[in-house]
């Protein structure tokens, strides 16, 4: 099961990196919440949020993922206009799909302070 969860998040972040919305394994239903978007539900939502810094992002790196159970939590990072940022995200998977990504990162580069 772990490994699968990680392979899930490791296609999450790839369709970052590819630019690949569409690609997202995630839940209808998925709540998520970081220090830009805050506290928000909903595919539809989430791929409006990401969508505004696909043109940003000009690569990903993982450095390691660690899995309990349902949860994974990623260490990567992304290389991008901003400059490198830091990424550390919990991710909840059910039935192969992520419904739960709280993300931790210094959002000042991207909001410009």
């Amino acid at each position: 099961m772990s490994d699968n969860n990680i392979e899930i998040v490791r296609r999450h972040i790839a369709a970052l990196d590819s630019g690949d919305l569409a690609a997202l394994p995630v839940a209808e239903n998925i709540s998520f919440d970081n220090p830009v978007s805050g506290a928000q539900s909903g595919a539809d939502s989430y791929r409006a949020f990401l969508s505004g810094f696909l043109a940003a992002i000009e690569q990903t790196r993982v450095r390691r993922f660690v899995s309990e159970g349902e949860y994974v939590v990623a260490d990567w990072e992304v290389d991008s206009v901003f400059g490198i940022i830091p990424i550390l995200e919990i991710f909840r998977i059910e039935d192969d799909l992520i419904v739960e990504s709280r993300a931790f990162f210094d959002p000042r580069p991207v909001l410009g302070g």
